[in-house]
């Protein structure tokens, strides 16, 4: 199963396997079909696409079945923009579906970086000098804006803003609705939409975006906005970024809470009404939206790698934008910083860090980094690598 936002590419992926395949969000009589047999729309050339499946969600269990009744593996390919509500009909489909989830294109599958500098390289500790790859913060500020949708590579900056904006609008409008069948005030989605852009790379509080998403008539409650939030992610359009964990030699307490991010930074850019010349006249929010495309492509070449892109926050004040953990304990820390007159605070902000861990049970980190907007790739001194965006891949 193929999971991940619409218009992402599942389907476009899926098809390049498929040997068959039953489009359920646009033919109608294959989702009548289901009603009266599915095995009708199960039938077909292995693997069967079966798209959009969260649409007629009692599929499910259908092919749960026929996986069991079949010997081979690779009998059929879920895509879904969507999770449909748990229910007792739905089995967990464990040990017979495996998920995968598909996110925007980073910028080394859109062709923006050179992949020069791999994130697989730096889990074993080696760093690739690289030149300058010639990205520069126009090249960004348009990227942030466009984001990695794949139907959007080519065209114009204007025609891709406004597809942006009509996607975040629909989802405001239809989507959240129908996730779950629940009515959602379309203009407060889109407050909140609004206050998760402005919060974008920290770990705002459930009491902040819910004084933003009230409007005049007040808060909402937190749990009202909780929910709100809950049928954005199963819609697969924000992911927030976890805290990490680890045990520390000091007495500083962790601070738990998430950092919120879209899915794409160009959703974010979309809920401002900004365009890239307002990022380049607003470099705070420039930084933040920054910070979330690095969160984003690290996320694609970490899943590559079994890992997860988590984050660090303490009640010492010190934090690390990202922290990479791989599924057989491995980790790396990395900053991320739009200027270089930062790269020095930000790599001794790494080594405190660092000397807070206890390594006899966490291990020592495999990386230290500090991930740039420009310029060129190098290991420092100190032992802290410096890698432009525009360089790094899986």
């Amino acid at each position: 199963m193929i999971e991940g936002p619409r218009a992402c590419g599942k389907t476009a992926t899926a098809r390049q396997i498929a040997a068959s395949e039953v489009l359920l969000d646009i033919d109608t009589n294959a989702r009548q079909a289901i009603a009266v047999d599915p095995a009708l729309v199960l039938d077909g050339p292995a693997p069967r696409l079966i798209d959009e499946w969260q649409i007629e969600p009692t599929i499910w269990n259908h092919v749960r079945r026929a996986v069991d009744d079949r010997p081979d593996p690779g009998q059929f390919i879920l895509t879904g923009s969507a999770v449909p509500s748990d229910d007792i009909t739905r089995h967990t489909g464990a040990g017979r579906i495996a998920r995968l989830r598909m996110r925007p294109m980073s910028l080394f599958e859109a062709g923006r970086s050179t992949g020069r500098i791999s994130l697989t390289e730096l889990l074993d500790g080696r760093v690739s000098p690289t030149a300058d790859p010639g990205l520069t913060v126009v090249d960004l500020a348009e990227e942030l804006a466009l984001g990695g949708w794949p139907g959007l590579r080519g065209r114009g900056v204007p025609d891709g803003l406004l597809a942006v904006r009509d996607y975040l609008d629909e989802i405001a409008r239809v989507d959240v609705g129908r996730v779950d069948a629940t009515h959602r005030d379309p203009n407060r989605v889109a407050r909140l939409l609004s206050s998760l852009a402005r919060n974008v790379a920290t770990p705002a509080a459930a009491t902040t975006l819910a004084q933003d998403t009230g409007g005049a008539d007040g808060p909402l409650k937190d749990d009202t906005v909780r929910e709100y939030i809950g049928a954005l992610e199963r819609l697969m359009v924000v992911e927030d970024q976890p805290a990490w964990a680890p045990h520390l030699r000091s007495k500083h307490r962790l601070r738990t809470a998430p950092k919120r991010h879209f899915v794409d930074p160009s959703l974010a850019v979309a809920a401002l009404r900004a365009a890239p010349d307002r990022l380049l006249r607003d470099l705070s929010l420039f930084g933040f939206l920054f910070e979330s495309l690095v969160v984003r492509d690290l996320r694609v070449y970490a899943q590559a790698a079994d890992a997860q892109v988590l984050q660090y926050r303490d009640s010492g004040g010190l934090e690390v934008d990202a922290i990479i953990e791989t599924g057989d304990g491995r980790w790396m820390a990395f900053e991320v910083k739009l200027g270089h007159g930062q790269i020095d605070d930000a790599a001794a902000s790494l080594s405190r860090f660092a000397a807070r861990i206890d390594k006899a049970r966490c291990g020592s980190p495999a990386l230290l980094g500090v991930i740039v907007a420009t310029g060129y790739g190098y290991r420092r001194d100190d032992g802290v690598a410096v890698i432009p965006i525009g360089a790094l891949g899986p």
